[in-house]
């Protein structure tokens, strides 16, 4: 069923949910710019809108966009965030690095994992203002030994990351990306199918002329994990034999690799498409991976201009969020209350005590960022529209019910940072019983610290190319950096 937004006040108050009162920039007028008013009528961030600010918007969409195309996964993202953080003047941590307020330090935890923190004037025992998110996306990834060849075809042996739908990932081009470590301690790194140059790589479907009985079957029988294995070389040798042989004469020429190297290799299959426009207005952007190197753009984007901040800041961004927070640079590992225990420690030298971070830690406020579904017009009743979150109407709140919740003193904390900074909110809760996902947020509220999940909502996430509105990218962005300076 569809529903008309402009029909009345109370269909209007309905589908939007409850949002609050926030502008979209310094510059502009909260009656215009409001996604809700103290009455809770409620409308889009892009109505009322300056051009001024509409370019800001745009601006700032255009840099995602750029960064989204280079930052294609955990190791790449770490790489680009550190060029930002050292040319907004952050150091690597050391031991002995001052904790003078304004200080600016990251910490580059494996390169798959990055904390990015600024020094604030509270001492450590006021705990800190960390928001955290996550840098992996679904995507597939080489298996160890993943070269063979099937009816003159090379092709290569896959698994997947995170939750996916199989069917999505066929007849598209993607690109290998990632690294290998080989025995002597270098390491080789390949990024082929981004540029408009290289070759890419594909999982050929059938075609509709030879699927009859192939084509009643269920979607998620129509491929296994088995099936999605892209083909990557068709040229036999001048002698025949098997393609791939000569795709591992090609490794070794190219990149001095054998396939024993592929062993202690990370090596990914991502989109090859880049970031886009969508819409005639060119108010939305069309990217892999929104999910969730959007909250994590905003969270190092944010932390870059906050001056010196009452308490310390830390943008904090983690890896393996899609398979369960797993390993030692996903939220489960001790890495972060390690962190903590180094600043504490840098600052107290031999006065340090282990007690000091458990207090730390528990005067801690975190908030946890990360997309997710919005109400999308393909299937609106995916949601109940009181409490689906739209596109365009600001962060939303995740509020889960069955003790998922923040507290709600925690809840009415977060409220007070986002209306005193004129930031447009709505809450967001699952369908029940129909829905459901995760976040990193669990993990940190285990060490006693107040944690609160939002993010913003986006459409199609956890496929090959998902949606999000500029004006929300831009919000989630300002809601992350009147956290920081609270």
């Amino acid at each position: 069923m569809s529903l008309n937004l402009k029909t009345s006040y109370l269909k209007t108050f309905l589908i939007s949910g409850l949002l609050a009162t926030g502008s979209l920039g310094e510059t502009v007028s909260t009656a215009n710019a409001a996604a809700c008013n103290e009455n809770m009528d409620c409308q889009s961030s892009w109505i009322g809108m300056s051009q001024a600010d509409k370019d800001k918007i745009f601006a700032f969409a255009e840099d995602y966009k750029k960064f989204m195309d280079k930052a294609r996964s955990e190791l790449t993202f770490v790489t680009e965030a550190i060029k930002i953080a050292e040319a907004n003047g952050f150091k690597p941590l050391r031991d002995n690095s001052p904790m003078t307020p304004g200080a600016k330090y990251y910490d580059n935890n494996r390169d798959r994992a990055i904390s990015l923190i600024v020094i604030g004037k509270d001492d450590f025992s006021t705990g800190f203002q960390v928001i955290g998110s996550h840098i992996d996306s679904p995507r597939l990834e080489l298996k160890n030994i993943p070269l063979y060849g099937k009816e003159q075809f090379a092709l290569f042996q896959t698994n997947f990351h995170g939750g996916l739908k199989r069917h999505q990932w066929t007849n598209i081009p993607l690109a290998l990306i990632g690294r290998v470590d080989k025995k002597d301690g270098t390491t080789v790194q390949i990024n082929v199918g981004m540029d408009e140059n290289d070759p890419v790589f594909v999982i050929p479907e059938i075609s509709p002329h030879t699927d009859r009985g192939y084509g009643n079957k269920k979607v998620d029988e129509l491929l296994t994990a088995e099936d999605m294995d892209p083909i990557v070389a068709h040229i036999p040798g001048a002698r025949g034999g098997d393609v791939s042989d000569q795709v591992e004469a090609y490794l070794k020429s190219t990149y001095n690799i054998s396939r024993g190297d592929l062993v202690s290799a990370e090596l990914l299959l991502v989109p090859a498409m880049k970031s886009r426009d969508m819409g005639f207005d060119r108010s939305m952007v069309a990217a892999y991976g929104q999910d969730d190197r959007l909250a994590s753009y905003t969270n190092v984007q944010a932390i870059l201009d906050i001056g010196i901040p009452q308490k310390t800041a830390i943008a904090h961004l983690v890896d393996n969020e899609e398979v369960g927070n797993v390993n030692n640079t996903g939220a489960k590992s001790q890495y972060f209350s390690n962190l903590i225990s180094r600043l504490i420690e840098a600052k107290m030298g031999n006065e340090m005590r282990e007690s000091y971070v458990r207090r730390a830690l528990s005067k801690t406020n975190m908030i946890s960022i990360d997309v997710n579904p919005g109400i999308n017009p393909m299937r609106p009743s995916a949601w109940e529209p009181l409490n689906g979150p739209r596109l365009g109407y600001g962060v939303n709140l995740k509020l889960y019910g069955r003790g998922f919740n923040a507290n709600s003193e925690y809840i009415a904390y977060i409220r007070t940072v986002l209306d005193d900074a004129n930031i447009p909110w709505q809450t967001a809760t699952y369908k029940v019983g129909a829905a459901g996902g995760g976040t990193i947020g669990g993990e940190f509220s285990r060490q006693d610290m107040n944690v609160i999940d939002f993010g913003i909502p986006v459409l199609s996430i956890h496929t090959t190319y998902a949606v999000s509105s500029k004006v929300d990218i831009y919000n989630l962005y300002r809601a992350c950096n009147a956290f920081f300076k609270k």
